[in-house]
């Protein structure tokens, strides 16, 4: 039998909180959930309250290289929404462990934290 959790938020640290929170916002297309930023911790939700939460933590902890834990972003237009996120100060990720024909590509956002664009056509 489940338990009675759900996951409510991914929680991404930040050094600028607004900064990440501009950055995913316009990303996702995500709002502050409580109409609120700060400069210490934001939830970001759907606009229709429906779907995964992403938060925004302070952090001073260093960005890894090979995070334990990340975000997979799925789109049918790979390119164009890696140009997109290129335009809103994501970069790329000068990734050497790519397996051959990969569908993913790696980029960092403002903060560096590293998130992957995945081919779901």
């Amino acid at each position: 039998m489940a338990g009675m959790l759900r996951l409510g938020s991914t929680v991404l640290g930040a050094s600028d909180v607004r900064r990440a929170v501009e950055f995913w916002g316009r990303a996702l297309g995500y709002v502050p959930r409580d109409g609120v930023v700060d400069d210490t911790f934001v939830v970001l939700a759907p606009p229709d309250g429906t779907g995964q939460n992403i938060s925004v933590m302070l952090s001073e902890t260093p960005v890894q290289d090979k995070p334990r834990v990340h975000l997979d972003l799925y789109t049918a237009e790979p390119a164009r929404e890696i140009e997109r996120l290129l335009e809103f100060g994501a970069s790329r990720v000068d990734w050497q462990d790519y397996p051959p024909g990969a569908d993913f590509t790696v980029l960092a956002d403002t903060e560096g934290n590293r998130f992957c664009v995945i081919d779901k056509a």
